[in-house]
């Protein structure tokens, strides 16, 4: 499904848009370094989820997705149908999510703080025809999870697990890493323009309800060559991220970045420091992927001192309006990037100047670098009722099509200028047109927004030795 296929003109200048699909640019990556490790596990996976950790090359990695690819096609599931996902942070999780890019379905993470009837209202909704989950996280069977939601949502046909013990009725993944050369799965054939096309729906929240938020390629891609260009990584850099790919700062911060570069991602399921630093220290990182008020508070006990490689921290804030309050970055060896996440909309990312003060954001262009006008990211304006509102490449143009959404109702609203509302109340300097972030949106007890501030309230009890979940 095209994003706003029902529009001429925008058919029109999607056809004219950058055309690499996330696959594509996985495989070009391969073909380049096929014996260069492209995905590595948490230490900790075992206490995780079942398996040891794994470390794939890029061919063992495009063996794989392709086997992936394969087998939901053999399912019986057909092009641009959904599958929802509900995994651990680990590399089963990402060979799934590009297995299902390249098997030409759509693919929609749910977070993983979501039970049985926030699962099963999302995937009805979208008329969704799989699910696919570790078999367990942490304590949580989550196989018996997507059974009881599969019997819940009629339409889903297939329910499937990484695991080992995978229960009667569901459809075991395990085995494809031990097969040999994989049935390769049909090409999709795209109308217009593949990269234009709906590849990943995430979930924002609002007073409302869960609201599904459809990303295309180019987008996904756009956000990440915007961090990439602030993080100043180099080619074949090694990324370490703790944001589970169920969000858009999940997915744009980690998945894209590494993408382009053709290096390595190294993966943490949130949160265990002793782990985090030990991955750091053993893959020698370039660039961290962290929630902010986490990073931040690990850089304050020089954990990152000596952890060969980590040039880049990129802090990850869901509660942006906290962003100008942070201290100062006083770490001249490390770089660190802010990345205001406005929910699913958008994320802008600035690297710290010399006086080690987050960036603010300005009324009009924002540029990657920032302020140096190479990549056109983002429009910021102020809406007549005081909140931000943003335009540009890395921000959805259009609303999911009826196709998708049966309901359509919350739904993501674009304007006919293409602006989209944050919801973030904002002021702004009429001197220097520079925005003051007040307040985040109305959020429902218990939404991504609510939980993480107060994960944010309570991370400086973390440290070495000191666990701690956090959504991604």
């Amino acid at each position: 499904m095209i994003l706003g296929q029902s529009s001429a003109s925008h058919t029109a200048m999607l056809a004219k848009a950058p055309r690499s699909t996330l696959d594509d640019v996985f495989r070009r990556a391969a073909m380049r370094r096929p014996d260069a490790i492209a995905l590595a596990d948490p230490p900790n996976r075992a206490s995780i989820t079942d398996g040891e950790p794994r470390r794939l090359t890029y061919a063992q990695a495009d063996r794989m997705i392709s086997a992936i690819a394969g087998r939901l096609r053999r399912l019986g599931l057909s092009t641009d149908q959904i599958v929802g996902l509900q995994m651990a942070n680990t590399v089963d999780g990402v060979l799934t999510l590009l297995g299902i890019l390249r098997a030409g379905l759509i693919a929609t993470p749910l977070p993983l703080s979501w039970r049985q009837a926030q699962c099963a209202a999302a995937l009805q909704r979208l008329g969704a025809q799989a699910l696919i989950v570790s078999g367990r996280i942490g304590s949580v069977d989550h196989c018996d999870v997507a059974m009881n939601v599969a019997a819940d949502v009629f339409h889903i046909r297939q329910v499937c697990a990484f695991g080992r013990e995978i229960r009667d009725g569901v459809v075991g993944f395990d085995d494809l890493y031990a097969t040999g050369t994989p049935d390769p799965a049909p090409t999709p054939e795209r109308p217009v323009n593949p990269a234009a096309h709906v590849a990943v729906i995430t979930w924002d929240a609002s007073p409302e309800g869960a609201v599904p938020v459809g990303r295309s390629h180019f987008e996904l891609l756009a956000a990440g060559a915007a961090i990439g260009l602030e993080s100043r990584i180099g080619q074949n850099a090694v990324v370490l991220s703790s944001l589970s790919p169920t969000s858009l700062a999940g997915l744009a911060l980690a998945l894209p970045p590494w993408l382009l570069t053709g290096g390595t991602l190294a993966l943490h399921h949130p949160f265990d420091a002793d782990a985090f630093l030990r991955q750091c220290r053993t893959e020698q990182c370039n660039m961290v992927v962290a929630p902010a008020p986490l990073a931040l508070r690990l850089a304050e006990t020089d954990a990152f001192k000596g952890r060969a490689g980590v040039k880049t921290i990129v802090a990850a804030w869901r509660t942006p309006e906290r962003m100008a309050a942070a201290a100062p970055w006083r770490d001249p060896a490390i770089g660190l990037v802010d990345v205001a996440v406005f929910g699913e909309t958008a994320v802008i990312a600035a690297r710290r100047g010399g006086e080690g003060r987050p960036v603010p954001l300005p009324l009009g262009a924002v540029t990657a670098p920032n302020g140096a006008g190479t990549l056109h990211v983002a429009e910021v304006s102020r809406t007549a009722r005081g909140t931000i509102a943003l335009r540009g490449p890395l921000i959805p143009k259009f609303a999911l099509p009826a196709e998708i959404d049966s309901i359509g109702k919350p739904a993501f609203a674009v304007a006919p200028d293409g602006y989209v509302d944050t919801g973030f109340r904002c002021g702004v300097d009429p001197a220097t047109g520079i925005l003051t972030i007040i307040a985040p949106p109305a959020d429902p007890d218990g939404g991504y927004r609510a939980v993480l501030g107060r994960l944010g309230a309570r991370s400086g009890d973390a440290g070495p030795g000191r666990p701690l979940a956090a959504a991604g």
